[in-house]
C-alpha cells in the first residue's frame, strides 16, 4: 500500500475576486468590449503572477454581462494587485465581489 496517498491535503482555504461589468447589449457585448476584456485579463494574469497572489481564472459572457474570476489565498491581496486594470476597463455599471474565507463572508466594491 503506498502511504503517500494516505495523507490529508493541507487545508488553504481559497478566496476568490469576481468582477461583473455590463455591456453594451443583452448578450456578449461588442467585440471591441470583449475585446478590452481579454486585454484586460491578460494584463492582470501577468500582475498577479508576478506578484505571486493567486490566478486569474477566466472570463464569462453572456446576458449583456462580462464576469472576471481570480482565485488565491487573499481576496484583499489579490484585489489590490488586480484594482487599478478592473478600474481602467470603461464599462458601467460595475462592481466587485471578494469572498473571503467562505462563500458567506462577502464585500462588494462599485468600480
Amino acid at each position: 500500500m503506498d502511504t503517500l496517498f494516505d495523507l490529508p491535503e493541507p487545508e488553504t482555504p481559497e478566496e476568490a475576486v469576481i468582477a461583473r461589468y455590463r455591456l453594451s447589449d443583452d448578450q456578449y457585448g461588442s467585440r471591441a468590449e470583449r475585446e478590452a476584456i481579454f486585454a484586460a485579463e491578460r494584463a492582470m494574469t501577468a500582475a498577479v503572477k508576478a506578484a505571486g497572489v493567486g490566478e486569474v481564472d477566466g472570463n464569462e459572457f453572456g446576458g449583456g454581462e462580462a464576469v472576471l474570476y481570480a482565485y488565491g489565498v487573499d481576496a484583499a491581496a489579490l484585489f489590490k494587485v488586480m484594482e487599478p486594470t478592473l478600474r481602467g476597463l470603461p464599462f458601467r455599471p460595475a462592481h466587485v465581489v471578494l469572498r473571503q474565507g467562505s462563500r458567506e463572508t462577502e464585500s462588494r466594491v462599485n468600480l
